[in-house]
């Protein structure tokens, strides 16, 4: 009889200890799931100041340049201001921007729109939106690039990191160099060409210079630029008196037309013009008419991808 009840004792001491490892086991196991469920967050350093970013699913992007990014990295925003060229977004990004809200354009963004979609990241711009940067930044995490120049890279690096990208980035901007190393090699000889960029706009006619979007592409190339166009700076308007200086081997001009046909007609005046037509790449039959968009106001790297197809066909044998 005492040995039962000894053995009973035993007993009872064994599941009293195997209950309480269990019930220590599950506490740890939930503690650990716990701690797995909260979002990890990372900081990233940008133009006003450091962010801390939990989370990039739910992104509203405020450049053109930052759309054509954040697309690049297989993320489609909720949002995003309307192109600068379209209705509303650029051809060349239409179809990958189906059921994106438009939140505004660049220089004026709709801040209830943007709240209504519950971003968990925003991501513009500092010379675009620096005054509404702080009430952006109570809506969701918000990441600024500095300026909107020539080198899209720049910003795009950026934007990888807000979005927690950066592998993905990397290879994009991996391939794109890439792209340019092969165009280099089968130019040879062209590169040798001095190369003109012009722009028309409603009264208005610049020569696009060295830190411009596509003064960026052409100096990655290894492309030459006409003694005036080759400053490091951003552009130059000019009278048709300085049509002469335009007088690249190649020369490729875009028009700004936003839909009142003021940029047009600035296009037919200048290009009819006997200065003009006086040019030795017009004798030649060396001018390119091109996207404005591609060519300049998308600024992205799709449309420095579709830029090096026109470099391509005008350029390389």
């Amino acid at each position: 009889m005492k040995a039962l009840k000894s053995t009973y004792s035993k007993l009872g001491i064994i599941l009293t200890i195997l209950s309480v490892m269990l019930l220590a086991a599950c506490g740890g196991t939930g503690e650990k799931e716990k701690a797995g469920s909260e979002p990890k967050g990372y900081s990233v350093k940008h133009a006003m100041g450091t962010t801390k970013v939990n989370s990039a699913k739910r992104v509203v992007v405020l450049t053109n340049e930052g759309t054509e990014a954040v697309l690049a990295m297989g993320v489609k925003p909720v949002g995003a201001v309307k192109s600068w060229l379209g209705n509303p977004w650029y051809d060349h990004i239409k179809a990958d921007m189906k059921g994106v809200e438009v939140v505004g354009d660049e220089s004026q963004v709709n801040l209830e729109k943007i709240a209504s979609l519950k971003p968990d990241l925003i991501i513009g711009n500092k010379m675009r939106q620096e005054k509404i940067y702080d009430q952006l930044n109570k809506i969701a995490p918000t990441v600024f690039s500095e300026d909107l120049r020539g080198n899209w890279k720049n910003n795009f690096k950026l934007y990888s990191k807000a979005l927690n990208k950066e592998k993905e980035g990397n290879k994009v901007i991996s391939d794109y160099d890439q792209r340019v190393k092969e165009i280099k090699e089968k130019a040879g000889d062209n590169l040798n060409k001095e190369i003109s960029v012009v722009r028309f706009m409603p009264g208005v006619s610049r020569i696009y210079l060295t830190n411009t979007f596509s003064g960026v592409v052409f100096d990655q190339l290894g492309f030459k630029r006409p003694k005036v166009e080759s400053k490091d700076d951003f552009v130059a308007e000019v009278t048709k008196e300085q049509i002469p200086q335009m007088d690249g081997d190649e020369l490729f001009y875009f028009t700004y037309e936003a839909g009142d046909g003021g940029a047009t007609k600035q296009e037919k005046e200048w290009t009819n013009d006997p200065l003009w037509k006086n040019l030795s790449a017009v004798k030649k039959g060396h001018v390119h008419k091109v996207s404005d968009a591609i060519w300049n106001t998308a600024g992205g790297v799709k449309a420095a991808n579709l830029m090096l197809d026109d470099v391509e066909k005008y350029l390389v044998k």
